[in-house]
């Protein structure tokens, strides 16, 4: 009998590394950073072609590589960090495992230009599916200069599972961010080539100079940022964490600014996600989340890095004591701040008000001097001419209305008055229906088939509409009513474009990130079928001239974000689907919220117009809308 078991090549070992180390754009362009930032380079460039599907270039100023480590950098497992396993429990630098360039060259065309400063010349190696092409001595800069080609063009089924452009640029920019924000110290640059599109063009995302970590926070997410933090720091013998927590008005459902970062390397952690949403108990509303960034210093042998190939998960020694510790950090950091209001204490563009100083002599009060001869009307050259504004007599103006009263519309309306008692009277001697039927529109189906009895309907704890029903009691939802009502308006709007739009008074500033402003350029056709007039004012920012005339008080800036945060998710590329997604959005957020009170009128009108949409059963979503209590389930109540 054969053997079975047999080892395999190197290239196929390499490949199934890359499928846990490479897995999209965004995790080359994270392990090139961070091998950068351990080379001690202080100023890293990454240059993206196609949101990487073309080329992903990082340069940087570090110390660079011989001839011979060059060449052993490609190797399986080959690293500068670990010598033995105990070193595997000190860990300082950010890559350690040695398969992240070994694994890039398996999947891609590679190139590497590097040089120390010590030599004259540097060394270029092309490499292309873990095959050496060529290597050669070559005249360069000092550091390294790595451009990673075609990812995956050897693995046609792990490049045909990529994302659009815009989608895997976002999660590029996700894996820069988690790192820029950590190294303050080094100065990054990000730039974004479109080659495929009908224009190429080059976008400078992020250009972010050394900086403090508050100052690099603001440059990443902008200067409104800046007045929504509170400095956390606290420190023990078992951790030390500083760093920064939102205001709670600043928290928002989809918040994509959560950054656990121990030892200067970002981690997922719901434990203690758990903790800071603790601290904030009482203070926010139910699913929003606020903004943190904080950073943890501890002993490395009391944490293992080792458990997860992309290092964002990292298992504690004793994860139950530093719980307390971060509850009690951002706790201390919100009493402090909330606990006082914020003080301008700006005396640049003030006025001086002098002091006021005792003196023995009393403050007499201000004369005021009038003038009985001034009059505003007189006429004439000289000033003493005397003027008399002729008297009108107002009598004059209500000549004859005293003699026309009761001749003109008040007899009209007395006379009418007259008829319809009489008419009211003839119709007391027959046998007259009278019609009791609501104003509300009849409804289809037998379960909500309208009480012809019921005439009245009542607002329950401002959340549910009341009414009576051949079967029962009908409970109505009203936020989801609504949306259902303003989905269906929007959908036919978008379906006929045919947006209808109202105005601002102040066109809104809109600041995105460079990852959502390619959604955004994307979308805008769209949101116009909607009733959205935006225009794009450069730099990442959109202004807002007009709404939906359905609702204008719509925060734009909030759907706007929530939007871009929906349609980036899913991934929608087809037209249809991308204006339904945007129709949901723009409903969930223009209807009627819970808590609100409503008048008669309003109720009569939600009503109605919910049962003359088609399906006024369910949300577009599948959620229900109406729920009915039988007659038979509330005579058992009562038995």
């Amino acid at each position: 009998m054969n053997d079975i078991i047999h080892v395999l090549p190197d290239s196929v070992a390499n490949q199934i590394a890359a499928g846990e180390v490479i897995q999209r754009p965004a995790s080359v362009v994270k392990e090139l950073v961070e091998n950068a930032i351990d080379a001690g380079a202080q100023h890293i460039q990454v240059i993206i072609k196609d949101a990487g599907r073309t080329s992903i270039q990082v340069i940087d100023d570090g110390k660079g590589m011989s001839e011979t480590d060059a060449r052993l950098a490609f190797e399986r497992h080959a690293t500068s960090k670990i010598k033995n396993a105990n070193d595997l429990f000190a860990l300082h630098t950010m890559g350690f495992r040695g398969e992240a360039l070994a694994s890039i060259a398996s999947v891609a065309q590679m190139e590497l230009r590097t040089k120390r400063r010590e030599d004259e010349l540097g060394t270029m190696i092309q490499i292309s599916g873990s095959r050496i092409d060529n290597q050669e001595p070559i005249s360069c800069p000092d550091g390294c200069n790595f451009c990673v080609k075609n990812l995956f063009y050897n693995v046609p089924a792990r490049r045909k599972f990529l994302k659009s452009n815009k989608a895997e640029f976002s999660h590029i920019e996700q894996a820069f961010l988690r790192i820029v924000l950590v190294y303050p110290n080094i100065h990054f640059e990000l730039k974004h080539i479109l080659t495929l599109s009908t224009r190429p063009e080059e976008t400078v995302c992020y250009n972010l100079p050394p900086s403090t970590h508050r100052e690099r926070i603001v440059n990443v997410f902008g200067k409104q940022i800046n007045s929504n933090l509170f400095s956390v720091n606290a420190d023990s013998t078992m951790v030390k964490i500083y760093g920064f927590v939102g205001k709670p008005e600043s928290a928002k459902k989809q918040n994509d600014k959560e950054y656990f970062f121990v030892n200067n390397r970002f981690i997922k952690h719901p434990y203690f996600h758990k903790a800071v949403m603790q601290a904030y108990d009482r203070m926010l509303q139910p699913g929003f989340s606020p903004d943190y960034f904080l950073y943890f210093e501890i002993d490395p042998e009391n944490i293992d890095v080792n458990i997860h190939p992309t290092k964002t998960e990292i298992k504690f020694e004793n994860e139950p004591a530093i719980w307390p510790i971060v509850l009690a950090a951002v706790k201390e950091a919100l009493g402090r701040f909330l606990a006082f209001q914020t003080i301008d204490f700006d005396q640049e563009n003030t006025l001086d008000i002098p002091a006021f100083t005792h003196s023995k002599e009393l403050t007499s009060t201000p004369e005021v001097k009038v003038d009985p001869s001034y009059n505003p009307f007189k006429t004439g050259s000289s000033a003493g001419s005397s003027y008399k504004r002729p008297k009108d007599d107002w009598s004059k103006l209500y000549e004859g209305f005293e003699s026309e009263k009761g001749s003109g519309f008040p007899k009209i309306a007395e006379e009418e008055s007259l008829e319809f008692s009489s008419r009211i009277s003839e119709e007391e001697d027959e046998d007259v229906e009278v019609d009791t039927t609501p104003t509300i529109k009849e409804f289809s189906g037998s379960e909500t088939d309208r009480d012809p009895c019921a005439s009245q309907y009542f607002q329950f704890r401002n959340k549910y509409v009341l009414t009576t029903v051949h079967s029962g009691l009908m409970f109505i939802d009203q936020h989801r009513a609504h949306v259902r009502i303003l989905y269906d308006r929007y959908v036919k709007n978008f379906n006929e474009k045919k947006g209808f739009s109202q105005k601002m008074l102040f066109p809104e500033l809109v600041q995105l990130m460079p990852s959502e402003a390619l959604f955004m350029e994307d979308i805008m056709d769209d949101l116009y079928y909607l009733g959205f007039e935006i225009s794009n004012m450069g730099n990442n920012t959109f202004a807002v001239n007009g709404v939906p005339a359905i609702n204008t008080s719509l925060n734009a800036k909030d759907f706007l974000l929530r939007m871009i945060d929906s349609v980036k998710d899913q991934n929608l590329d087809v037209k249809g689907e991308i204006g339904e997604n945007l129709a949901l959005s723009l409903s969930e957020l223009a209807a009627i919220p819970y808590g609100k009170a409503m008048h008669k009128e309003e109720l009569e009108s939600l009503i109605n117009d919910l049962f003359a949409c088609p399906n006024h059963d369910f949300t577009p979503n599948n959620k229900p809308i109406i729920s009915i209590i039988q007659d038979a389930d509330l005579e058992k109540m009562f038995k």
